[in-house]
């Protein structure tokens, strides 16, 4: 599972073969199909495995005993460390691997498209529960959480996404400033100090 997630984010999904994981995973192509009946049930095994580790720390990172623009702002602090980390593995900015996969596959592989889907859906409730809570302290003014969270998220995505594109992770600089705007924090000496 690592091994396909690893090629496919690094690399692309149409491009990976069967035989490009058995070697990155040092198994035989017969140990292969004993367990997935494609490259399509892998991935889609993989990314629901990396999901559940990832969702571990989104709990963490997402607690209601955390203020809501701390969890923002750590969500964001989450994003550049992470991508600082991937790039210096792997010498170049990889961006989200569920937009990577998603965007190539979403005409193509249906399981695929659709766990993609689901575990994007499942992140933003954490930023709209952020933004909830926010409104709640009158930190933010949104008047529908449920939407600043989509558009929070597309922010979020797009700028992983430039990130990659540019290969430059200091982008990701402007992810925390830019959701706080859109969303319209009110105070700007506690979005400062966040």
């Amino acid at each position: 599972m690592d091994a396909v997630l690893e090629l496919i984010w690094t690399g692309s999904y149409g491009t990976t073969t069967i035989d490009h994981i058995c070697e990155k995973a040092g198994v035989k192509k017969g140990s292969f199909y004993h367990f997935f009946d494609s490259k399509s049930v892998l991935a889609v095994a993989a990314l629901e495995t990396s999901w559940q580790a990832t969702r571990a720390e989104l709990d963490s990172m997402f607690s209601a005993s955390v203020p809501p623009l701390v969890r923002l702002q750590r969500y964001c602090d989450f994003a550049y460390d992470f991508q600082s980390r991937m790039s210096v593995k792997f010498g170049h900015v990889l961006g989200c691997p569920l937009f990577s996969v998603g965007c190539e596959v979403c005409t193509q592989e249906d399981e695929l498209q659709k766990k993609v889907q689901a575990i994007l859906a499942c992140k933003r409730k954490y930023i709209e529960s952020a933004i909830r809570d926010a409104v709640a302290n009158g930190d933010v003014g949104a008047a529908d959480p449920a939407a600043a969270a989509r558009m929070v998220m597309a922010f979020y995505e797009g700028l992983l996404t430039q990130a990659r594109i540019q290969n430059d992770v200091t982008v990701l600089r402007e992810m925390a400033p830019g959701i706080f705007s859109l969303l319209g924090v009110k105070n700007s000496e506690t979005a400062a100090t966040v």
